[in-house]
């Protein structure tokens, strides 16, 4: 019911906006762990197809890693910029906004979860048909959603990070 004031929703978009603007005060652990799964679903997007490319063209374990890399960033932007996109934002505005929120989460993500990978006994010479190799990557995108999900809680507390996207989305 409307009686010319502002709906529920009207008025936590307002709210959530305010906040993402001036900082987000008290986050919770709930909303830290969703934008940390989105970039989560970007990363491992991103990993795979470079790990199957790299390992389709033949290429050695550094060439395969940094193209997983590269892919893993791309598609982390892509998923913040296709929500923000479905907002009615120019493109331009929402690359600004989507490098601004997920550069510090996918960096971290990528260091954690390639830092396991690297550091595990075999993992390096594991093949995609190799179950260890998918054991492996599971746990090191475990590892990485646990050490970065605080970061994003802290980023989302300070105004930045998914609290810049979060306005959009509604």
């Amino acid at each position: 019911m409307q009686h010319g004031h502002d709906t529920h929703a009207e008025h936590e978009h307002e709210h959530h906006a305010h906040e993402a603007h001036h900082g987000m005060g008290k986050v919770s652990w709930r909303m830290a762990a969703q934008a940390t799964l989105h970039c989560l679903t970007g990363c491992a997007i991103g990993e795979i197809l470079g790990m199957v490319i790299g390992t389709a063209l033949g290429w050695g374990n550094m060439r395969t890693m940094i193209l997983a890399i590269i892919l893993a960033f791309f598609f982390g932007y892509a998923l913040t910029l296709r929500g923000i996109l479905a907002a009615g934002v120019d493109f331009r505005t929402a690359f600004r906004v989507a490098l601004a929120a997920d550069t510090l989460s996918i960096a971290v993500m990528e260091l954690i979860d390639n830092g396991v990978i690297a550091l595990w006994p075999g993992a390096m010479d594991a093949h995609l048909s190799d179950p260890m190799f998918w054991w492996i990557l599971a746990i090191a995108l475990a590892v990485a959603f646990v050490v970065t999900t605080p970061v994003n809680k802290w980023m989302i507390g300070r105004g930045k990070g998914h609290a810049v996207v979060h306005q959009y989305h509604h």
